[in-house]
């Protein structure tokens, strides 16, 4: 049985492969993309679906044979396409154009204007075009679909998912099936900043309301939630695809929208691609939701994959919006590692404690222990984090492992390009 999907995406390279790999699945299907800001504008980001469509499409035309690979394409239900959001809940707005380009797609028109094409916004064959809010789009499918059905896949900025949660309030937390999410850094360096990850620096407001919330009950259900951040063994360098597919079949489509994002990694010292967004994709395909989930655990998950939970703040002090856009440490996620127990409560800020008992004049026999003020992040044994079974109360699911780097490329390759290696 396929899994109903909604893809939120902010369709840069990363993002069109993941899901150009959702169209060619069999265990999917996608009935939305909700386009949001982040790689490029909105309305770039837009028409690079309608550009994708109209490519795709063009292709199998020329080569009918290959239509088998892209089940997304063959039913009678046309994919619903709508703008969500085009800014942050709040601050400045933040892009990665200078990985992507320019339209999003490594500026393929100007690179290679041979392959431009004509796009038409007008009815559409496979894409049901509309000026709907994308968030509307999104509720309204939450709640004509079975209850507990439908993944929402989110590979952007999590602002149409916070949005969305604003609408739909209860229903969307008691109908919504999986959210998949790939977002944040936690053991790593991150990749906009020092500390950040682009999708929780472009709209950390969005990550505190959803994730680490003052009122838990605000929040969607935690053991339908899933997150892939940037951690290590989701980090894996990949040969780069274009010289893969160039060695394979050679084709300037099959590789042009890439030739840009592998010049840039080379400049970042490696000639290959980390391909986060896709791992997502690849992460919903197989661990559908489940019709029940016990509440405080971890989501189930195939054999392969393994999550843990993991305590994080967003940088910022507990209701102080303002905080969270701080020049350093936007979209941070700050996790406190420190396991010696005793002197203070778990989380909190020593000096800031310290200060305030001496500010009130208290004295104290032994070790300090104070209520002063309250944890500012909960604290996380790094022992516990990294088991594979760990269960605690609180946290948010974090996958650690998959089935490794090279399932995923066969997967990717075969499906997408129909390349055997």
């Amino acid at each position: 049985m396929k899994t109903p999907v909604i893809i939120d995406a902010d369709p840069g390279v990363d993002d069109v492969i993941a899901i150009l790999l959702a169209l060619a699945s069999p265990e999917l299907d996608v009935r939305a993309i909700i386009i949001s800001y982040g790689n490029t504008t909105l309305e770039a980001s837009h028409l690079n679906i309608i550009k994708l469509y109209h490519t795709l499409l063009q292709h199998l035309e020329q080569f009918p044979e290959q239509k088998s690979r892209f089940p997304g394409l063959s039913g009678d239900r046309k994919v619903i396409l709508a703008k969500g959001c085009s800014h942050p809940l709040a601050g400045a707005d933040h892009s990665a154009e200078y990985f992507h380009g320019r339209d999003g797609l490594g500026d393929m028109d100007q690179r290679h204007p041979d392959l431009s094409v004509e796009v038409s916004t007008a009815e559409h064959s496979h894409l049901l075009l509309t000026d709907r809010p994308g968030v509307e789009v999104a509720l309204d499918l939450i709640e004509s679909e079975p209850s507990r059905s439908i993944t929402y896949v989110a590979l952007g900025p999590l602002t149409n998912l916070a949005q969305l949660l604003r609408l739909g309030g209860d229903s969307v937390r008691d109908r919504i099936g999986r959210v998949v999410c790939m977002g944040g850094a936690l053991d790593v360096p991150g990749n906009t900043s020092p500390v950040a990850e682009f999708n929780f620096f472009a709209d950390p407001y969005a990550v505190k309301e959803l994730l680490t919330p003052d009122d838990p009950n605000t929040s969607i259900p935690l053991e339908r939630f899933l997150l892939l951040p940037s951690i290590l063994p989701l980090r894996t360098s990949y040969p780069s695809l274009s010289t893969l597919l160039e060695s394979t079949q050679p084709s300037k489509t099959r590789r042009s929208f890439l030739e840009r994002t592998r010049e840039i990694m080379v400049g970042f010292g490696k000639d290959a691609m980390e391909l986060h967004d896709i791992v997502a994709v690849w992460c919903a395909i197989a661990n559908p939701p489940v019709e029940v989930e016990t509440v405080g655990a971890l989501p189930k998950l195939q054999p392969g994959w393994k999550a843990s939970r993991r305590k994080f703040q967003l940088s910022g002090k507990k209701g102080e919006a303002a905080s969270l856009v701080g020049e350093i440490t936007r979209g941070m996620c700050v996790v406190d590692l420190r396991e010696d127990p005793g002197a203070y409560a778990p989380g909190a800020n020593r000096a800031e404690v310290q200060a305030e008992l001496e500010k009130h004049h208290l004295h104290h026999s032994g070790p300090f222990e104070s209520t002063a003020l309250p944890a500012q992040v909960e604290v996380e044994r790094a022992s516990d984090a990294q088991l594979p079974n760990h269960t605690a109360v609180g946290g948010v699911a974090c996958v650690f492992e998959t089935p490794g780097p090279e399932a995923l490329l066969t997967l990717l390759l075969e499906r997408v390009w129909g390349v055997t290696t």
